[in-house]
């Protein structure tokens, strides 16, 4: 919502948002964490469904990439065989790319040869730029501020040990799909509106990754750091990040469950 993506917004869009919400027959959106939202908001809980993102699993799949191949990329970007940790979104304050940044002095205190890849771009470059010096960590943090193809940008999960998006605010999250469709554990924002909260598994037999504070540098180290320090957990992440995107995020069950949607509207079940 424009509510929750902006700290003031515009009072137009709040409008425009809660007008559709009254026309509506039904609400679709993509996590139980936006759903409370509109509830909070105001949009009447007997119209809103759930349906969660998805990705293709096939064109996202670790499988597809020759350890050449990855290897090859790995140090074309300066990363060689130092432990990769990944960053993709815009760089603004609502992603919390600089307070990953302030998590790596503490990173690298356990792992001195950890390298911080941030790919994107936004208002926070300049004050991305500033961190990276102030803290000293110019050896340790690569910017890329630019588009890519998503075929490179699927390089880059390949490519990394571990993805980390320190989001404040998150409706879904659909980079952190991405990364586990590619097999990669992930350490992600879990406060407030976070559909990532739902998608991650923190504990447990199926662990696929970690829910931090993102306000916090020093929860995001020392979940970082965990993951970085285990081989066994970092591959046992992974495997179960892809395994929970086949049972739960395919384009194919999102498109059904999306149907579901429209059938009940169209039977007048609502």
């Amino acid at each position: 919502t424009e509510q929750g993506r902006v700290r003031e917004g515009s009072p137009t869009v709040k409008d425009i948002e809660r007008l559709a919400g009254m026309k509506s027959d039904l609400i679709v959106t993509v996590s139980y964490a936006m759903r409370d939202e509109l509830i909070s908001l105001g949009y009447p809980e007997r119209k809103i469904r759930v349906v969660y993102n998805g990705v293709d699993t096939e064109k996202y799949d670790p499988e597809k990439f020759r350890n050449d191949e990855v290897e090859a990329f790995r140090n074309e970007i300066g990363i060689a065989d130092d432990p990769m940790i990944l960053f993709i979104g815009r760089l603004t304050w609502v992603k919390g790319a600089d307070t990953l940044v302030r998590a790596m002095p503490e990173i690298l205190k356990n792992h001195p040869d950890a390298k911080l890849v941030l790919l994107g771009m936004g208002e926070e470059e300049h004050l991305i730029r500033h961190l990276i010096k102030s803290l000293g960590v110019e050896k340790n943090v690569i910017l890329h501020p630019k588009y890519v193809s998503e075929e490179e940008r699927i390089l880059y999960y390949a490519a990394c040990d571990v993805a980390v998006f320190p989001s404040k605010y998150e409706p879904f999250g659909i980079v952190c799909t991405e990364a586990m469709s590619m097999g990669k554990p992930v350490v992600v924002g879990a406060r407030g509106t976070s559909g990532m909260r739902e998608q991650v598994i923190p504990a447990g037999s199926n662990i696929c990754g970690f829910h931090i504070n993102p306000y916090d540098p020093s929860d995001i180290a020392i979940y970082v750091s965990r993951v970085l320090e285990d081989d066994g957990l970092r591959k046992g992440m992974g495997k179960n990040a892809r395994i929970r995107v086949i049972e739960n995020f395919t384009w194919r069950k999102i498109a059904e469950d999306t149907l579901d949607v429209y059938a009940e509207v169209v039977d007048g079940g609502v």
